[in-house]
């Protein structure tokens, strides 16, 4: 048994490791999907997608309750990385935050520009906005010791704070049609989970239960049902923990966040990925590629966050703003930045959202995350493989 004087392997690592393997997970998931939606079983895998099961379809129990958990988990990294992490700082925070906010304003400026012609389609305007941590991840763990932890770290800052983005703009506006009943019920069951909180009830089941209940009140409120994940996971004591691995038990958020990373990434996020990465590409041709909407997610994805987060990051460092990460250059930077391009689990969901009444423009969403994922994956990895190694997870994360 561990002494108590002894540092645990860090929270900060156990991430890392966790996401990376869960990202080549998810490519399996993907390619697999991609496979069986253009083969003999095309119709079964469509099929067992729209048949019900109770009261909601089996896509929208993995669209909607499976990825509830999934936000559950974004909102409790959200929580104690501000709190208890690499965000819990303000210096810590300006270079990642800087570039997230980079990465998602140009990537949208420029899908709004290429379908600025396209009405239809401007509703997409926040899919390329998503970084998606764990394929990202999933590529750096492939490249190993020649990628500096401090990139590592920087990486997940930024895509933590864009979670945090697409769940303001996913509650903001992809939201319609509420029921204020449903709604006040729901407020109601956030204000005894505060009450909870409070009180500093360290168990975890009573904060389960009402959580499951207010998933219920949310999905019929008209608000994205997942959205109560994240309000769950604010809910949810954090005890500030020094490093030693007992502290870990008595902290509710600790122990759930712990429970759940390595239900998601092995579980959840594949699952929604073999769901929702299934797409025809029989008629699927250049034409369709350079189509406003397709090429508009991908140039996104490929161009705005390459544009958006290294933009952003040079200005905030020339100005004295902030530092580049220990033993990483600007050639490390590049790479990273077309690695923030990956937006598949994220972008994938904002993109049901936006054209949840269109199947078409929803596949056409789907080829323009995977292409523009695709070339931002191979051209990131490219250029990491071109810049000097830089050490890995030990060196920072200990």
């Amino acid at each position: 048994m561990q002494g108590l004087d002894q540092r645990p392997k860090s929270i900060l690592r156990e991430f890392l490791d966790g996401e990376a393997a869960g990202g080549i997970i998810l490519m399996v998931a993907a390619a697999l999907a991609l496979i069986v939606a253009n083969s003999p079983l095309a119709a079964t895998y469509f099929a067992v997608l729209h048949a019900y099961l109770g009261p909601l379809s089996v896509s929208h129990w993995i669209n909607d309750g499976l990825m509830a958990v999934f936000f559950l988990l974004v909102g409790l990294e959200i929580k104690r990385e501000m709190l208890d992490g690499q965000l819990s700082t303000w210096p810590r925070r300006v270079l990642p935050g800087i570039a997230a906010a980079g990465g998602m304003v140009v990537p949208a400026l420029v899908y709004v520009a290429i379908n600025r012609d396209n009405p239809a389609a401007i509703a997409g305007w926040a899919i390329p906005t998503a970084t998606d941590i764990a394929f990202a991840l999933g590529v750096l763990s492939l490249l190993g010791s020649r990628v500096p932890a401090s990139l590592k770290v920087f990486l997940t800052a930024l895509a933590i704070i864009d979670d945090l983005g697409a769940v303001i703009i996913i509650a903001l506006f992809y939201t319609s049609g509420l029921s204020l009943a449903y709604l006040a019920a729901a407020f109601v069951v956030i204000a005894l989970l505060i009450v909870l909180n409070r009180m500093r009830a360290m168990k975890l089941w009573p904060y389960l239960l009402l959580g499951a209940l207010l998933w219920v009140l949310v999905l019929k409120s008209g608000v994205h049902a997942t959205l109560a994940g994240v309000a769950l996971a604010l809910t949810i004591p954090l005890e500030r923990s020094p490093g030693i691995s007992h502290d870990l038990e008595h902290s509710p958020l600790h122990r759930l966040e712990h429970g759940l990373h390595k239900l998601v990434p092995f579980l959840v996020i594949p699952i929604f990925g073999f769901a929702n990465a299934g797409v025809s590409l029989g008629g699927v041709s250049f034409a369709a590629l350079v189509e406003p909407l397709t090429l508009g997610v991908a140039a996104g994805l490929v161009v705005g966050k390459l544009v958006g987060v290294f933009g952003s990051s040079a200005l905030a460092i020339r100005f004295g703003l902030a530092d580049l990460p220990v033993n990483a250059g600007w050639l490390h930077m590049l790479g990273i930045s077309l690695l923030c391009g990956i937006g598949f689990t994220m972008s994938l969901f904002i993109g049901l959202l936006a054209f949840a009444s269109d199947p078409a423009l929803q596949d056409a969403v789907k080829v323009g995350i995977l292409a523009g994922s695709l070339i931002a994956a191979l051209l990131g990895a490219a250029v990491l493989l071109m810049a000097p190694a830089g050490g890995g997870v030990e060196e920072d994360l200990g």
